[in-house]
């Protein structure tokens, strides 16, 4: 994993939760864990990953992803075994 991708992932983690982190660039931490990614009706996308599946919403016409988004992810992170290293 890059180390840009462990930047996103320990931002998805800060508390108090942030606000600013551009979905494309949780996009692509999901697809450097290796996480399979595909697109739903309207903006939904399907994200597996070590046998956890979950959709999202992307952002729109914002960039970064909410508070309440980032806590979905950081729920499907930790349900699939993946949390930063400290």
């Amino acid at each position: 994993m890059k180390q840009k991708h462990k930047r996103v992932l320990l931002a998805i983690f800060e508390d108090p939760v942030r606000s600013n982190i551009y979905w494309t660039d949780i996009v692509a931490l999901f697809e450097a864990l290796g996480g399979e990614i595909s697109l739903g009706k309207g903006s939904r996308i399907r994200v597996a990953l070590n046998g956890v599946r979950a959709v999202f919403h992307r952002p729109h016409p914002e960039k970064e992803t909410d508070k309440g988004a980032i806590k979905s992810v950081r729920g499907f992170l930790q349900e699939a075994g993946i949390e930063p290293e400290e």
